[in-house]
């Protein structure tokens, strides 16, 4: 069953709400962009896509409540390097598989991994809180010679 962006941002929302975080037009706008790109877009991506909607919004407001959505959970940061942040909202448990060539992230879920924390927890002792797997190639894109350049 898959759940549409309007049932996801209005999940999100109601979770804003609950932890008393002010719903402004700026923070529904990036929730709802964050939730219906599969991009994983960068800050300045999401501040670009916005500004015309928002042409008093900055780049500090974008951020800013990017740290706010991560901080309560709905947002991840994906750090990849020495380039930009990526951010992805939070869904299920799910991997990414990344071009090295135009850096497209891709989501793919792959439920076997799940065991994988209780399994490092019980081998090794640790109390293991995430995990993160990343697997890298070249897109279909890439591969057709028509990908992006960084």
């Amino acid at each position: 069953m898959t759940v549409s962006v309007n049932e996801q941002l209005k999940e999100a929302l109601d979770m804003l709400k609950k932890t008393g975080i002010r719903i402004t037009p700026q923070r529904h706008a990036i929730l709802e962009y964050l939730i219906s790109s599969m991009s994983h877009p960068t800050a300045d991506e999401i501040y670009k896509a916005l500004e015309g909607k928002f042409p008093n919004m900055s780049v500090a407001t974008v951020y800013n409540n990017l740290r706010v959505f991560k901080e309560i959970g709905l947002v991840k940061e994906l750090t990849y390097g020495d380039s930009s942040s990526r951010f992805d909202f939070v869904t299920s448990n799910h991997y990414h598989v990344i071009c090295e060539q135009c850096g497209k992230i891709v989501d793919f879920h792959y439920p076997a991994l799940d065991e994988v924390e209780q399994l490092a927890a019980h081998v090794t002792g640790f109390k293991v809180d995430h995990h993160r797997m990343e697997v890298y190639g070249v897109c279909p894109d890439c591969q057709r010679g028509g990908g992006r350049t960084n």
